[in-house]
């Protein structure tokens, strides 16, 4: 326990260090890193930590008087070690400084009966007529029919509308169309006009075949991310709930699901201008790269000069991402992701910030939720159960 101590007390020198960390690491555990945090009183977290896992010491030290001095060594001591981890950890947690640190630690991680993997690329295809197409399963080439219209699936995901024998034109009948992800699923569409939208999970967007008028107009639910074709001559708008966007050339992300309180549109790239729609607000908002324009249920546009683009973006990178975020807004994007309900029972006002990937089972990812002990999870069918 010597070295523990040192630790505590901050006298532990480099060496010393070192050969506490490897005796650590000598037990077979597995390794889960800690990449988020409860956002509690420090001082609170600190001694709920410790005095509940220094309790478990003075137990296990107690219950094991009849065992190998190996044995009654190694629980007190692992017991302690998890006491230095979850500290180092808590204090990371607590940290106002930018930079991002990794933290490991072999906390036992809770063993689930069932596991839910993560979404993928599914999304179906709803032709002019009503006839659906599913993207993630027909192969490339010829998909559908429109009249005399063939629909044809190419290797980059670019859905090339065929008249008789010919490519449409700016000049033919603009056929509108669906693309829709269920739950579960993302998927990536080439417009006729070079433009580029990824769909998150539980989202569409309906488009013309070709555009065609003054205006490029699209319309989506739930979540997209946009990379505009430049045309200064036909402007790009995009119809979300109850905004507008419009554009000329440039990359953004709209975050429009039901479920959520504000319609979010972030800039990475360029000039848009933001639009409440149905509201006796009608000053829209320009926005430049590094603003997100949020609008309530009410139509009242607010701007936020320093958004966080990275966690707008965090989805179309592979990761849950949240700054100050409460436990049923992280929840929502799971459930959305993982095909998921979600059942509360208990308490459920905590805030996390950190970082989640989207590509493990969903079990991994509720065992990192999980860490602060203040929350647990059930995996029942395709429910998860909250509880304190």
């Amino acid at each position: 326990m010597a070295l523990i101590e040192k630790y505590f007390s901050g006298t532990i020198t480099p060496a010393e260090r070192d050969n506490l960390n490897q005796w650590y690491h000598s037990f077979n555990d597995d390794e889960i890193e800690v990449e988020l945090y409860n956002n509690e009183n420090e001082e609170q977290l600190f001694e709920k930590i410790r005095s509940r896992l220094l309790e478990t010491i003075h137990q296990d030290e107690g219950q094991q008087k009849n065992l190998t001095s190996n044995r009654k060594w190694r629980i007190p001591v692992a017991a302690a070690i998890a006491i230095l981890i979850l500290l180092s950890a808590a204090y990371w947690m607590f940290s106002s400084k930018p930079s991002k640190q990794e933290i490991t630690t072999t906390l036992p991680e809770t063993k689930y009966q069932n596991d839910i993997a993560p979404g993928g690329n599914r999304a179906v295809l709803t032709l002019a007529d009503g006839s659906p197409v599913i993207l993630d399963s027909v192969s490339n080439g010829i998909i559908g029919h429109q009249g005399n219209t063939k629909v044809q699936k190419l290797n980059n995901g670019l859905l090339v509308y065929v008249v008789n024998g010919r490519r449409v034109s700016e000049n033919d009948e603009a056929f509108y169309n669906k693309i829709a992800t269920p739950r579960g699923g993302q998927y990536q569409v080439t417009f006729t006009d070079g433009s580029k939208v990824w769909l998150n999970a539980a989202s569409s967007i309906r488009f013309p075949v070709v555009f065609s008028g003054k205006y490029r107009k699209v319309e989506i639910t739930g979540e997209a991310y946009f990379e505009v074709a430049k045309n200064k001559a036909m402007p790009f708008k995009v119809k979300a709930n109850n905004s507008e966007i419009e554009v000329l050339g440039t990359h953004f992300n709209v975050s429009a699901y039901n479920d959520e309180t504000e319609i979010k549109t972030t800039l990475l790239e360029g000039k848009v201008r933001v639009s409440a729609l149905y509201s006796d607000n009608k000053s829209p908002a320009v926005l430049k790269p590094g603003e997100q324009a949020a609008i309530n249920k009410e139509g009242k546009i607010n701007v936020k000069n320093n958004a966080d683009t990275e966690e707008a973006m965090a989805w179309m990178n592979g990761y849950f991402q949240f700054r100050s975020a409460d436990l049923k807004t992280i929840l929502r994007q799971i459930a959305r992701w993982y095909d998921v309900d979600i059942e509360y029972r208990g308490n459920a006002n905590m805030l996390f910030t950190g970082q989640l990937t989207r590509n493990e089972n969903v079990s991994k990812v509720l065992n990192k939720l999980a860490l602060t002990g203040e929350v647990h999870f059930k995996i029942d069918g395709k429910k998860i159960i909250v509880s304190p």
